[in-house]
């Protein structure tokens, strides 16, 4: 009996490692003090109550932005794990088989489990508020969102310390990705944690399209929205077409692990390239979803901290859409040595370098808005100069990689890397973190502190260039993609340790952030006014952080940037209070648990599929029909607010009379 259990043990925790022993260390105490402090405090039924059962798009927008610092945080310690292995020649600090699980981890969850939840966590937090609406389409979808998001992340993270990480790259091309290659569970974790996140995030998207569409106030045309929102609606249209590609390419791969299929395996009648234009007909859209809502970001930055309207509005609202279109025509450059043939490699370049012309219209858009604009220099503003040169940067080595005979000498090689992460980082993790500085005051009801926030935005970017630089020339001296070691006859090793120096530099700047938002909640500066920024849009027009139901009276918005026209016919004072007379009972959807429940199920179901416990996948699948069986019977489902709540909120806000 005990041979058998340490048999078992020894198989399904991962050992051997004291990296690993280390993160399970961290784990079983992380886990000690959070249940202590719950109990402590006796916050289990707060816990319940306000957060995991909640539908307030708002709250989910912060549980989002939460989860997604943490995958920041562990994607970036794969970052730097790599990094110290490379720093030198014939480093021993990972093995060849654990650098191959590290950079896929890093890969799979930068993307998918930290740029996509803090994209929607901005989706969530502010486009509801910017349209006039009190929340969005579907509350109860919502929260299911979240919840697929946050069980497909655990899923896949629990894999390095449980059955062993997948380990054949970001995106699994076969027949690594096999049981010939990847006989372990590691690539399992991948399909079902990507699976369950994945129909999270195709849910949002048709949320969004459906918010943006149907919610918005009496008054706002589609081109009278804010540009952010714009960004949102052009991401959500890519997500609804991309995303069941990705679901089809994981479930086939699934079919090849589980039932032999060999749709992929061309010993038994498939072809892995099939699945290589399967995953990047998804993986490279997946570029513009998570970057397009960055644009729509610096597109509001930069017009209120210019105190000017956005230059060229119509024209920018044509690129984001464009570009929504065309995403979907450039997928074959990731691959442009397999032998296409020219006519191919043709379409696909000429494809690749027109998607350049409506990007780079928007570079030339936001200089043309801060052109003689009054501009101040606050931190959502520092990111947004930062990430111009930076992108404008990554774009021209895109256009170099999309000349096809061009690529062959690129292709694989760190000129690559230091491309993709120029564009993710420079354009995306730099929009992003614009738009958390930007709408954080709004959403929390206080500033972050801008002393530490200048020094994390200039250890990221010093780092940044620091690290990244010295990649390109990496690439032209013949070092490929994932290298875990290398000799001293290269001559790689100088700028290897330049770019680990700047690797570790982002990493400091990322603590000063952390400590920033620590230090901020007790001390940060408090927004009396709902207008930290004098914004111009309507999110700026309500308190903050914002009352439960947004809007004591849904507003009217008529004109672009709607509430800077209205401040400028007040004189820029701040909004005016409601008359008690106009406010009313508002009709606002209850909190459920059975999302929570639901996603839990869909945890378990997909755990046993990676370890092929049929029994345990059944149950979870039967959980997951029964939860949606008892959703179907629950009619009780909405409430109304009483005038009189909303009448002493709105007083507590200085805003009812």
């Amino acid at each position: 009996m005990y041979a058998s259990l340490k048999s078992f043990a020894s198989s399904f925790f991962v050992t051997g490692d004291p990296l690993i022993y280390g993160a399970d260390v961290s784990i079983v105490l992380t886990t000690i003090a959070i249940v202590f402090v719950l109990f402590y405090f006796k916050k289990w039924g707060w816990l319940w109550r306000e957060w995991l059962t909640t539908v307030d798009h708002k709250k989910i927008g912060m549980m989002y932005l939460i989860a997604s610092l943490l995958m920041l945080f562990r994607g970036g310690v794969d970052a730097l794990l790599m990094r110290a292995q490379l720093a030198m020649p014939n480093l021993q600090f990972l093995q060849a088989d654990h650098y191959n699980a590290v950079f896929t981890t890093h890969g799979t969850i930068m993307i998918l489990f930290m740029a996509m939840p803090m994209m929607f966590g901005l989706f969530n937090m502010v486009v509801p508020l910017q349209i006039g609406a009190r929340d969005v389409a579907y509350p109860y979808l919502n929260a299911v969102s979240f919840w697929l998001f946050f069980f497909g992340a655990m899923l896949f993270n629990i894999s390095f310390v449980i059955g062993g990480s997948p380990d054949a790259g970001w995106l699994s091309y076969p027949p690594l990705s096999e049981m010939s290659g990847s006989p372990g569970v590691g690539q399992n974790f991948y399909i079902w944690g990507i699976q369950i996140s994945g129909i999270g995030s195709l849910a949002t998207g048709i949320n969004f399209i459906v918010t943006i569409l149907k919610m918005r106030a009496p008054g706002m045309k589609l081109m009278k929205m804010p540009m952010f929102t714009w960004s949102v609606f052009s991401s959500s249209i890519i997500i609804i077409f991309a995303f069941p590609i990705l679901t089809v390419t994981l479930a086939l791969l699934f079919i090849d692990r589980f039932l032999g299929g060999h749709l992929f395996t061309m010993d038994g009648g498939g072809n892995p390239m099939m699945y290589v234009n399967l995953i990047w007909m998804w993986g490279h859209p997946e570029v513009y979803i998570v970057v397009l809502p960055a644009f729509g970001i610096f597109s509001e930055i930069v017009a209120t901290f210019s105190r000017k309207r956005i230059f060229g509005y119509k024209s920018m609202v044509f690129a984001l859409m464009s570009i929504s279109i065309l995403s979907f025509f450039t997928w074959v450059h990731h691959f442009f040595t397999m032998g296409s043939g020219a006519d191919v490699n043709v379409f696909f370049a000429i494809a690749t370098m027109a998607i350049g012309i409506p990007t780079g219209a928007k570079v030339f858009n936001w200089l043309f808005t801060m052109f003689r604009g009054r501009i101040r220099l606050e931190q959502p503003m520092l990111w947004t100069l930062a990430f111009i040169p930076c992108f404008v940067v990554g774009g021209a080595t895109g256009v170099m990689l999309a000349v096809a005979p061009a690529d062959y000498q690129y292709h694989n090689s760190y000129f690559l890397i230091a491309h993709f992460h120029q564009v993710l980082i420079g354009g995306v993790v730099f929009g992003y973190l614009a738009g958390i500085y930007y709408w954080w005051p709004k959403l929390f009801g206080f500033k972050l502190n801008d002393r530490l926030g200048k020094y994390a935005f200039w250890l990221w970017n010093i780092g940044f260039y620091v690290c990244f630089m010295p990649q390109y020339a990496l690439g032209f001296m013949g070092m490929t993609r994932r290298v875990y070691t290398y000799g001293w006859d290269m001559g790689w090793a100088p700028l290897n340790l330049v770019s680990t120096i700047g690797a570790f530099l982002m990493g400091i700047g990322f603590v000063f952030q952390v400590w920033q938002i620590l230090y901020s909640v007790k001390y940060g500066e408090r927004d009396t006014t709902g207008d930290p920024w004098n914004g111009r849009t309507l999110e700026w027009s309500i308190p903050s952080p914002p009352p439960m139901y947004n809007f004591a009276v849904v507003p009217v918005a008529a004109e672009q940037d709607s509430y800077w026209e209205e401040k400028e016919r007040r004189n820029f004072a701040p909004a005016p209070p409601v008359p008690a007379s106009k406010l009313e009972s508002i009709h606002m959807p209850k909190n459920s648990g059975i999302p929570f429940i639901f996603s839990a199920f869909w945890f378990v179901a997909g755990f046993g599929f990676v370890f092929d416990w049929l029994w345990m996948a059944i149950l979870g699948m039967l959980g997951v029909g029964a939860t949606l069986l008892a959703r179907s019977f629950q009619y009780d489902t909405d409430y109304y607010v009483p005038v009189e709540e909303v009448i002493e909120t709105e007083k507590a806000a200085g805003r009812a009379v």
